[in-house]
C-alpha cells in the first residue's frame, strides 16, 4: 500500500489556499471556457500520467515525475494543477468515486450476499483504485474494548458490530484538512458497509471483518508491479486468498 499520510500532509500543505479543481483542472474563479484541443490532450495525459506515478510511488511523488510521464513540462502540470494539493487532492476523488461507484453495482447486480462482496473486490482491485485511496478512507488502528465495557466509538464505519471483549481493526477519524470535502470517503464507507452488513448477515463473511478490512484488502492486493501480465496475476492470486481468510467457516 503507498499511500502515505506524510506525503499527504505535505500535498495538502503545498497549495496553502486550498483551492478546489473545476472539471477541466482550473482552479474555481477561474474562466471556465472550454480549453483548446491541445490543452485538453495534455489534461488528459497529466491526469494519466499522475494516476501511474502516484499508483507505483505513492502521493510523495514530485510533480516533475508526473510532467516526465506525460511527457510535458512541468510548467504545463502547475498551468492545469496550481499546487500539488489540487493535483493530489483530483486524482484521490476520482478513485473513491470509482470506488463507490463499483460498490453500489454490486450492491444492485448481484444477488447473493457473498457474490456481491466479492464481486466489489474483484472489480476494484483489477482497477488498481487501492492504490490511489485517500488516507482519510485507509487510516486504521485497534480500537481496545473501554473500560465501561463498550468498543471505543472513534470509528467513521457505520454499524460495525464486534465480537464481546475483542479487539478490532476500525478505521480512526483525523483531524479535517482545512478545505477537504470529506462527502466522497464518507458515501464509499456507507455504501461498502451495506456490502459487508449483508454479506455478514448471511453468515458468510466472518463476524470480526470490518468495512476498513474490506478496504485493506483493495490496497493490499494491489501491488505495484512493472509487468502489466505480471501484476494483474499477482493481484488474482493475493485476492484469491485473502477472501479465503474474509470467508466464515461456519
Amino acid at each position: 500500500m503507498h499511500v502515505q499520510d506524510s506525503h499527504w500532509s505535505s500535498a495538502m500543505a503545498a497549495g496553502g489556499s486550498g483551492s478546489a479543481a473545476t472539471a477541466d483542472g482550473r482552479v474555481d474563479g477561474a474562466r471556465t471556457t472550454p480549453l483548446r484541443v491541445d490543452a485538453q490532450r495534455n489534461l488528459e495525459h497529466v491526469l494519466r500520467a499522475a494516476r501511474e506515478v502516484f499508483g507505483e510511488l505513492g502521493y510523495g511523488a514530485p510533480m516533475e515525475d508526473v510532467a516526465r510521464r506525460a511527457r510535458v513540462g512541468v510548467g504545463t502540470v502547475y498551468r492545469r494543477f496550481p499546487s500539488k494539493d489540487v493535483l493530489v487532492r483530483r486524482i484521490a476523488e476520482e478513485e473513491t468515486s470509482r470506488l463507490t461507484d463499483q460498490a453500489r453495482a454490486a450492491l444492485g447486480q448481484e444477488d447473493e450476499p457473498w457474490s456481491a462482496l466479492s464481486r466489489f473486490l474483484r472489480t476494484s482491485v483489477a482497477s488498481g483504485a487501492g492504490r490511489l485511496l485517500p488516507p482519510q478512507v485507509l487510516r486504521v488502528g485497534v480500537a481496545e474494548e473501554q473500560a465501561g465495557g463498550g468498543v471505543s466509538d472513534h470509528t467513521r464505519v457505520p454499524q460495525q458490530r464486534t465480537q464481546p471483549g475483542a479487539a478490532e481493526l476500525r478505521l480512526v477519524p483525523e483531524e479535517p484538512v482545512a478545505g477537504e470535502d470529506d462527502t466522497g470517503a464518507a458515501a464509499l464507507l456507507e455504501v461498502v458497509g451495506r456490502l459487508v452488513e449483508r454479506a455478514r448477515a448471511a453468515g458468510e463473511l466472518r463476524p470480526d471483518v470490518s468495512v476498513s478490512d474490506v478496504l485493506l484488502v483493495i490496497a493490499t492486493a494491489a501491488p505495484s508491479l512493472p509487468d502489466p501480465a505480471q501484476q494483474a496475476a499477482a493481484s488474482a492470486r493475493l485476492l484469491d486468498i485473502l477472501l479465503e481468510g474474509l470467508r466464515s467457516r461456519a
